[in-house]
């Protein structure tokens, strides 16, 4: 059943970010604002760093090819969409797929952290080196993926997990195994 009250939230937060003009630049380029989807009582918040082609097209994040690729992870940990919650921190497509400039995660970072506090999960899964940097601004993505690290976030600890981004594993073979390997440990921290 969906709570009505945090589905009315996550609208407002929705709303907030268009009447507040923000990254007006990114807004006039994309065809959508994409903001968070999914389960708003989840235990688990997924983070990517930005939409993609296939995200602005339909407002929804992560249902391009990494978004398979994220299911087909879920899956294999009995997980399905509807029972997690996923966002970016940015929330427009940035042109041409580039990398979220560090001004644009500023402008949006109050609204995940809203997100964030709205589905009060467990655990935050970092997907790519930008999500967990947001977190963890000195962390190597190649020294932390798949562990635990506890994190002060809105006023209260927070589990994180940072991931590499699905993309990467469709383009890495090696990196794909690690991402496999690294979602059975997150299981165990939500069990």
């Amino acid at each position: 059943m969906v709570n009505k009250s945090k589905q009315f939230i996550l609208e407002q937060i929705k709303a907030d970010i268009i009447t507040q003009n923000i990254c007006p630049d990114l807004a006039q380029e994309a065809k959508n604002l994409v903001i968070g989807n999914g389960n708003l009582s989840s235990t688990v918040v997924f983070v990517g760093e930005a939409p993609g082609k296939k995200e602005d097209e339909t407002g929804v994040p992560f249902v391009g090819a990494a978004g398979k690729f994220l299911d087909e992870l879920l899956s294999s940990i009995n997980l399905e969409r509807s029972d997690i919650f996923i966002t970016n921190i940015v929330k427009y497509r940035p042109p041409k797929n580039r990398d979220p400039k560090p001004e644009e995660k500023l402008a949006f970072a109050s609204f995940l952290e809203r997100e964030i506090k709205l589905v009060e999960p467990k655990v935050i899964v970092t997907l790519g080196r930008h999500s967990m940097n947001y977190f963890l601004p000195d962390a190597k993505i190649g020294d932390v993926h798949g562990n635990i690290q506890i994190i002060e976030f809105a006023g209260r600890n927070i589990r994180l997990m940072p991931l590499y981004h699905p993309a990467a594993g469709l383009y890495n073979g090696s990196l794909r195994k690690v991402l496999q390997a690294d979602i059975l440990k997150l299981k165990s921290q939500l069990n």
